[in-house]
Parts: C-alpha cells; sequence; structure tokens
C-alpha cells in the first residue's frame, strides 16, 4: 500500500482470533449508506461478526485535483458512517491504496469467511472486482454480491431474443412491465442490524493524511419536494426545480429503491428519467466500447475541428453565446449544470465548435458532482449524434432559440452572465447559422464516404 498511513495490522489480527469462525467484511464503494443497503444487510444476517472496509482507491483518486468537491462529499458521508457505528462498538475501517494490494494485507491478517459487495457495471469496476474476486477466492474466502444501485441489472432488460435494447422506448415499456409484475424491491432493514458489526476500534483518516483539502462546493440535498411537478418545471433552469437526486444516486448516499416508490407515486416523468439512468448502464455493460468510441462505428470517421481557443472559450464560459456561457459557468462555479442547459451546451460544442463529443464528456467528468461514466457518456453521444439512440445529426439545438423557450426572462443567464449586454461580453465565437450549416455538411459528408466505403 502507499500513501495514507498502513493498514492497522496488530488490531485486525487481536480480533480475528476471537469469532469462533472467521469475520465477514463488507466494501462499500459507491453505496455510502447504512439505510436499505443489500450487501451490507446480507453481511449483517450472515452469523459473522463484520467489519465495514471503505478504499480510497488510487487507480480512480490519484488523478483527482486536490480540492475534488467528489472526495470531500464521499469523505464527510463516510465520516458520519463511522460515527454511526462507533456508537454500536464498531468502526469504519478507510484505508488508501491501490484495491488488490489492500486486500492481500487485510487477508494475510485477519481470518475472513465471507465479503460482501453490491455490484457495479463499469469497466473499470467489473474489473477491479474480478482481481479481487479471484484473489479472496483462490484464499477459501466466499464472494457474496448483490444487485443494490439499480432496480432492474443489465441483464434483466432484454428483448424477446435476449439481446439488450439499444433504443429507450421499448427498453422504457419492458423495464415498466417488468416492475409491474415483480414490484419495486423491497426495502433492507440493513440499519436494524447493527448489532451483528465486530467489535473494533481504529481512527478514522484526516482528509489531509488522505492527500486531498476541503473542497468549497458542496452537494445540496435531495428535494422530494420537487418530484411532484417535475414535469411542468424540468426544463426551466431560473426555477431550481429539480431533486439533486443525481450525486445521491451516484455515490449511494439515497437508494434506488427508495427514489422509485416516490418517484412511482408522484410522477411518471421523473420516473422515466430514472429509467434512463438505467438504459446508459446497460448500454455501457453490454457495449463497453462507448468509453472511447462511438457507439455507431461511422460516426468515428468524422474528422472533428481541434480548436483549443474555441474549446477554452467553451470551458470558461466566453463564447458569447449566453445560454452557453451560464451553464458552464453554473458548472464550474458550483459543480450542477441544469440538465436542459447540458444538452445546449453539449451540442453547442459538437455541433457548432465541431469538437470531439470526448472532449467534452472528459470535462464534465471533472467537474460535475453527479458524475456517473454511463449517463454522461450516454448524454455526450446524444448529443453529438453518434450514441445508440441519439438526436438525428442535423438536429442543432438553436441556442438562441433555446433561451427564448427555456429561460424567456433571462434570469437564470443573467445570473451567471451578469456582463451580457456590456462591452465586457465578448461577440459570438460562431455564427449559428453558417456553423449549423457546416455542422451538417461535415456530418452528411463523411457518412456519405463511410457508406462509399
Amino acid at each position: 500500500m502507499t500513501g495514507f498511513s498502513k493498514l492497522p495490522k496488530e488490531e485486525l489480527k487481536s480480533v480475528s482470533g476471537k469469532p469462533e469462525r472467521g469475520i465477514s467484511i463488507f466494501w462499500m464503494r459507491r453505496d455510502l449508506r447504512l439505510k436499505d443497503n443489500a450487501a451490507l444487510y446480507h453481511a449483517l444476517i450472515s452469523g459473522s461478526p463484520v467489519l465495514v472496509l471503505f478504499i480510497f482507491d488510487e487507480d480512480i483518486i490519484n488523478d483527482l485535483e486536490k480540492n475534488d468537491s467528489r472526495i470531500t462529499f464521499i469523505y464527510e458521508n463516510l465520516k458520519k458512517i463511522y460515527g454511526t457505528l462507533s456508537g454500536y462498538g464498531s468502526t469504519l475501517l478507510a484505508v488508501k491504496g491501490k484495491c488488490l494490494p489492500v486486500w492481500e494485507e487485510i487477508v494475510s491478517c485477519t481470518r475472513i469467511d465471507s465479503v460482501f459487495w453490491n455490484e457495479d457495471y463499469e469497466p473499470y469496476a467489473i474489473s477491479r472486482d474480478k482481481t479481487v474476486g479471484d484473489f479472496l477466492s483462490g484464499n477459501s474466502i466466499t464472494i457474496k454480491q448483490f444487485k443494490d444501485q439499480v432496480v432492474f441489472g443489465p441483464d434483466e432488460v432484454l428483448k424477446s431474443d435476449m439481446l439488450p435494447y439499444t433504443v429507450f422506448t421499448p427498453y422504457s415499456k419492458k423495464w415498466l412491465s417488468n416492475l409491474y409484475n415483480t414490484g419495486i424491491p423491497a426495502m433492507y432493514k440493513s440499519e436494524a442490524s447493527l448489532s451483528a458489526l465486530l467489535p473494533f476500534s481504529v481512527p478514522f483518516p484526516t482528509l489531509e493524511s488522505l492527500g486531498f483539502v476541503l473542497s468549497e462546493i458542496k452537494v445540496r440535498d435531495f428535494n422530494p419536494d420537487n418530484i411532484t411537478d417535475y414535469d411542468n418545471k424540468r426544463d426551466y433552469p431560473e426555477l431550481d426545480a429539480t431533486s439533486y437526486a443525481s450525486p445521491h444516486l451516484r455515490f449511494g448516499t439515497l437508494s434506488i429503491r427508495e427514489v422509485v416508490r416516490i418517484a412511482k407515486e408522484k410522477n411518471n416523468k421523473y420516473l422515466s428519467e430514472l429509467i434512463w439512468r438505467e438504459f446508459f448502464m446497460q448500454i455501457l455493460y453490454h457495449y463497453p466500447h462507448v468509453v472511447t468510441k462511438s457507439f455507431k462505428p461511422e460516426y468515428d470517421l468524422i474528422r472533428w475541428n481541434d480548436n483549443e481557443e474555441f474549446f477554452e472559450k467553451w470551458c470558461t464560459g466566453k463564447t458569447g453565446y449566453p445560454i452557453v456561457d451560464a451553464g458552464m459557468r453554473q458548472l464550474n462555479k458550483t459543480g450542477y449544470m441544469h440538465n436542459r442547459v447540458r444538452m445546449i451546451t453539449a451540442s453547442f460544442l459538437c455541433k457548432h465548435l465541431l469538437t470531439d463529443w470526448r472532449k467534452g464528456e472528459k470535462y464534465f467528468a471533472g467537474k460535475l458532482l453527479d458524475y456517473e461514466l454511463s449517463s454522461n457518456n450516454g448524454n455526450w453521444q446524444w448529443s453529438a449524434s453518434t450514441g445508440c439512440d441519439a438526436a438525428p445529426y442535423f438536429r442543432v439545438f438553436n441556442p438562441y432559440r433555446q433561451t427564448d423557450k427555456f429561460d424567456p426572462g433571462m434570469k437564470y443567464t443573467r445570473k451567471w452572465v451578469p456582463e451580457y449586454n456590456s462591452p465586457d461580453y465578448p461577440e459570438p465565437v460562431v455564427d449559428h447559422d453558417t456553423a449549423r450549416k457546416t455542422a451538417i455538411e461535415t456530418y452528411r459528408y463523411y457518412l456519405k464516404r463511410e457508406k462509399q466505403g
């Protein structure tokens, strides 16, 4: 292990010999809660004392800024969990390192019966879990995995030929049919069984010892009250009428079962957005090439404009298109961007500036509090017209019309672009009509070449 202080081996050795059987370990990852947690629940009823483990994975966090807001959010939630578990005479063991070496050290000094974790469907997570799982199985340790971050797993909503859906509408119908037939999964009473935790105590690390500092950007609380009228208010950024569930679902501080139950009672359009989330998850699972390539391979023939000056202006919100600049400034300042504005800014980068969608996807990945690979990738490919269920390439959002329709009083835009209509505000980097025509011609040219071979 590197980085944070070494694993408390002596403490682990002292407790591992006390149970009549080996201990169970619940490996917490993107499920940062004690309530309604599938793997935690099953660990707690396994009959073995349970130790909760979280690994700050260096293969992920070493590429992040020291003040990354998501690390602050993770850390603060783990600290709350640590406090709760301490009240039961136990602990949350939080360490920093690469996952396999951490597990090798734990196994070397602890008698383990079983390891429990919740499934993760991203390519890196699948590879990581296989590596760790093979190692644990090779040491006669039972691995138990559970579905927790979705209502239906990637192989549970399939076409009649057992192939995955690549179009949202039929996927959504099948998803809803499954939900009607099975009902919303019952919530796991995991928090009611915490007495089964292993008696154990170790200090909780400081954020600085993990190599990070506190971020000023904060994750907002989930607001279920905004779900009721979601379909009527969802497209108007000035209303600030979204539920802010997405970062909580991303890091598992909120149970998807709980949110689906609320959505089913309150608003079908909001429920549809949750289905989109699972649709993109199963696309990533079945078609992992989308991480670096277009879902439709013919779109990888497009030669994108590599204008770094334009890209920098887009990143900093200085394109001369007010609603685009407002969205980018909101993102840079708060880690959030309204969903309608995400579509506008993404379309603008890909179509108006003819910039590779992967550059925009990567920028969003570094800024969004709710960054989730599958949704971010899926929505960027939708905007670039390269994805499985994408906007046709000749659909180019007009930022002016989008503003007139969804921010008619420009309250949202002026909040983030106060210098609009002043000499300090830049001229548009491109002309809309010219950029639209160029984008359509460019797409058409390369797609025609592909068809001609």
